[in-house]
């Protein structure tokens, strides 16, 4: 029987190919799942007006459990950890909803729009890269340079409470949480990233950088009550 070349690069890919549709099928599924938990428990924080933890407490919690994934990353407690994470995260939107929905005249709208908005961006951003198969791995030094723009930017807005700024900062995550998103699912498809439970934290931390923004840059615009 004739040997062709393309059927070693079909034998050789195969594996690749099998590798990146689970590792996407499971970061799809993980996604849902935790985006649907983190929500049920920001509604439960707003519905039982829960406190604000501060902004130390929410430090602390935010990278402890963060690092703790990343730590857990190829167990199963990587799992638990994943769903305590954003379970975490969820809380926090309970204070920040309740907020916008006592405060502005159409603050259940904001919120509407911007988890439409969010979604949105999100679908079609995912949507381009998967039928693209555009590789964005030059994003990497981009994202690296925004991340450290944006802290700096938030320090210095600690201090000066400038609403321009606020605008400024939340445009940038806007901007650098739409970057995430395509880097993060172009390294699914090229290989760059092959643990699944990392690949969700990163989407939804991208996700929920991007609801928050949406939903400051939406009440800027907006009357308060």
């Amino acid at each position: 029987m004739a040997y062709l070349p393309s059927q070693e690069k079909t034998v050789l890919k195969s594996p690749s190919l099998l590798a990146t549709n689970v590792v996407l099928r499971n970061t799809y599924a993980l996604l849902g799942l935790t985006l649907l938990f983190s929500g049920l428990v920001a509604w439960w924080a707003a519905a039982s007006n829960a406190p604000s933890l501060g902004l130390i407490v929410t430090l602390v919690g935010v990278y402890g459990l963060m690092f703790l994934t990343q730590a857990l990353r190829n167990s199963p407690w990587g799992l638990v950890s994943s769903f305590a994470f954003t379970g975490f995260m969820g809380y926090t939107l309970g204070p920040l909803l309740n907020f916008y929905i006592h405060n502005f005249t159409n603050g259940a709208e904001l919120v509407g729009m911007a988890a439409g908005g969010t979604g949105i961006i999100f679908l079609c951003l995912s949507a381009y890269v998967l039928t693209t198969r555009k590789d964005f791995s030059y994003l990497g030094g981009f994202i690296f340079i925004g991340v450290m723009a944006l802290l700096i930017a938030m320090i210095v807005g600690l201090f000066a409470h400038i609403a321009a700024l606020q605008l400024i900062i939340s445009a940038g995550f806007i901007v650098l949480s739409s970057a995430l998103i395509l880097y993060q699912t172009s390294a699914i498809i090229y290989g760059g990233e092959r643990n699944y439970i990392m690949a969700t934290i990163t989407l939804y931390v991208s996700i929920y950088n991007l609801f928050v923004s949406l939903l400051a840059i939406l009440g800027a615009f907006s009357g308060r009550r």
